[in-house]
C-alpha cells in the first residue's frame, strides 16, 4: 500500500487545515507512525553504529529540577525491609516531568476525537495507551538536525519559531536524506541554556512558557509526515514553539491525535551534538524502551543514542 502524501490526506475540519491520517492505519492502531519501524528500518539504524559509542540524551528522572508546569518534586525514598536489603520507592513520579514522550491519549482533536477517532473510555481499556510503543520499543536511525548551531541561534531564543523551511535546510547542511523510519531529533539550544542557568533562573523558566520550537504550522506538519519520520524529539518543553503564532495552529494537534506521529519533550543533545560534528556525521541507533505501563498517557524518555 502506498502511503498518500500529506496534502492527499483529508481535512478533519472543512473550515481549517487540519488533516488526519485516520484512514492510513487499522481502526482500532495504537502505534500509528510508528508502524513505519520496519526491520528495514530499524536495519539502517543499525548499520550506522561504527564507533560502539553510547551517549545518553535523557535527563536524570528528577531534573528539570525545579519541575515544569507547577508538578511536584519526585521523591526518592529509599528503605530497608530487611536487615540485608534496601528497596526504594518514587512518590510524586510524572512519566512527564523529565526526558518523555508524549503518547496518543495524551491530547485530543477537540470534539473529533483521539488517534483513529478514539472517543471512548480510558478507564475501561489500555486503547492508546503507552505501553503499546514499549512492546517493540522506538529503536531505528536518528537523525540529529543541530538548528541551533547552524542558525547560530540567540542567547535567549524565547521567540524563535522554526519552520518548515528552516528544517529542510538543516537536514540539507547536515548532508543527510531523512528516510521513513528515522527519528528525527532537533536541538533547539533551549536544554544548554536551561542547564547552564543557575537554580534563580531555572525557578523562572520552570514557570515561563516561552521557549524555542517548532512552528505549529501545516507546513511542519506536511515536511514531517512527508519525510516518513517515525517520530520527532527536541530539547525543548514541548517539540513546538511556545507561545508560537496563533495562525500557525498547535503542532501537538496535528502530529498526536491526527497523524498519530510520537512526540519526545525534553531530551539532551549537547553531548550527541559534540560527538556527531567530531565524527562528521548526524545519523546513529536511536534506542528507547518507554514504559510498560498499561493505559499509560506518557512516559520518560529512557533513551539512547549509539554511534
Amino acid at each position: 500500500m502506498t502511503t498518500p502524501s500529506y496534502r492527499e490526506l483529508p481535512l478533519i475540519d472543512a473550515a481549517g487545515d487540519y488533516r488526519h491520517a485516520w484512514d492510513v492505519f487499522p481502526p482500532d492502531d495504537n502505534l500509528g507512525c510508528l508502524r513505519r519501524l520496519t526491520p528495514e528500518a530499524r536495519g539502517r539504524g543499525l548499520a550506522t553504529v561504527t564507533e560502539n559509542t553510547v551517549v545518553t540524551i535523557s535527563l536524570p528522572v528528577n531534573e528539570p529540577a525545579p519541575p515544569l508546569f507547577g508538578r511536584k518534586e519526585i521523591e526518592h525514598r529509599m528503605f530497608a525491609p530487611t536487615r540485608n536489603t534496601v528497596d526504594d520507592r518514587l512518590d510524586s513520579f510524572f512519566p512527564q516531568a523529565s526526558t518523555q514522550w508524549d503518547g496518543f491519549r495524551h491530547v485530543r482533536a477537540r470534539e473529533f476525537g483521539f488517534f483513529t477517532g478514539y472517543t471512548g473510555d480510558f478507564a475501561a481499556n489500555d486503547r492508546l495507551g503507552i505501553n503499546h510503543w514499549a512492546a517493540t520499543g522506538i529503536i531505528g536511525r536518528g537523525i540529529l538536525l543541530d538548528v541551533a548551531a547552524q542558525f547560530h541561534a540567540p542567547h535567549d531564543p524565547d521567540e524563535w519559531i522554526i519552520d518548515a523551511e528552516a528544517l529542510a535546510l538543516a537536514a540539507e547542511h547536515a548532508g543527510v536524506q531523512v528516510a521513513r523510519g528515522d527519528v528525527l531529533c532537533v536541538r533547539t539550544g533551549w536544554m544548554k541554556r536551561y542547564q547552564d542557568s543557575d537554580l534563580e533562573t531555572r525557578a523562572r523558566l520552570a514557570n515561563e512558557r516561552s521557549w524555542p520550537g517548532l512552528a505549529g504550522s501545516s507546513a511542519v506538519a506536511e515536511l514531517l509526515w512527508d519525510w516518513g519520520v517515525c517520530a520527532v524529539t527536541a530539547d525543548n518543553p514541548a517539540v513546538e514553539a511556545s507561545p508560537g503564532r496563533t495562525r500557525d495552529g498547535s503542532l501537538h494537534r496535528r502530529l498526536l491525535p491526527l497523524l498519530g506521529m510520537p512526540m519526545g519533550e525534553l531530551f539532551t543533545f549537547d553531548r550527541l551534538a559534540e560527538t556527531c560534528a567530531e565524527l562528521g556525521r548526524w545519523e546513529f541507533l536511536f534506542v528507547s524502551v518507554p514504559l510498560n505501563l498499561p493505559g499509560g498517557v506518557g512516559s520518560p524518555g529512557n533513551a539512547v543514542a549509539i554511534l
